[in-house]
């Protein structure tokens, strides 16, 4: 089995222990790397070619905003999850805005950490419901503004109908039960999707949507 390997950028080497011993307790993860400071983290991203990076916000030298934007620049493919004990709106935008799929503070349990690493490197959003919220409301252009770019130039129809049940915070299952399609064509799909906007998760996909007016706040439930 292939295993998911992942990096952890925290300046605390007991956070750094303790993410690495609840990861390694499962048989598909593995941590290739680990960072005290966002210049490691980016330096070690492309000597390790981890699945996913652990990231936390306030690290010296370069702190995980500006870290999460150099890995995504240097290795796209590279899915980031933010670990954090911030939950500032100016935070959670910045991040999301350069490129992290997934946005998590850190008195999450051992085992939502696990899925969501799972998640991220399946290409799924990991954004708690709240967070979630403040995105949409921060990323959809105001009221009037017509989509510069036609979605039908970028995507097929299916892809945005994929796209749309993405924004509404449905996995990859419900949309396939949704569509009447099977699970690995959803995934294709999402693939596609992916890029063809240039993006490695959902959660930029649908900003990315939101940003351009091709959904809107009446698309989430």
């Amino acid at each position: 089995m292939d295993k998911i390997k992942i990096l952890i950028a925290d300046d605390h080497a007991v956070v750094r222990e303790g993410t690495r011993q609840i990861l390694e307790r499962e048989p598909d993860l593995e941590v290739v790397a680990e960072a005290a400071d966002g210049e490691e983290a980016v330096k070690l991203a492309g000597s390790s070619k981890p699945n996913v990076a652990i990231i936390d916000i306030a690290m010296p030298k370069v702190d995980g905003i500006e870290a999460t934007k150099q890995i995504k620049a240097l290795y796209p493919a590279i899915a980031v999850l933010i670990l954090t004990a911030y939950d500032d709106d100016q935070f959670i935008f910045s991040l999301l805005e350069a490129g992290a799929a997934g946005y998590l503070l850190k008195s999450v349990r051992g085992h939502e950490l696990i899925d969501a690493v799972r998640a991220v490197y399946a290409g799924e959003s990991v954004l708690h419901p709240a967070v979630a919220r403040k995105v949409l409301n921060r990323f959809v252009p105001p009221a009037g503004k017509t989509a510069e770019l036609k979605p039908s130039a970028v995507l097929s129809e299916r892809e945005m109908d994929v796209l749309r049940l993405a924004t509404r915070g449905l996995s990859n299952q419900e949309i396939a039960r949704e569509l009447c399609l099977s699970l690995r064509t959803v995934q294709a799909h999402l693939g596609h999707i992916f890029n063809k906007l240039g993006v490695s998760s959902r959660t930029e996909a649908v900003v990315r949507a939101l940003k351009e007016g091709w959904v809107n706040l009446e698309d989430i439930p």
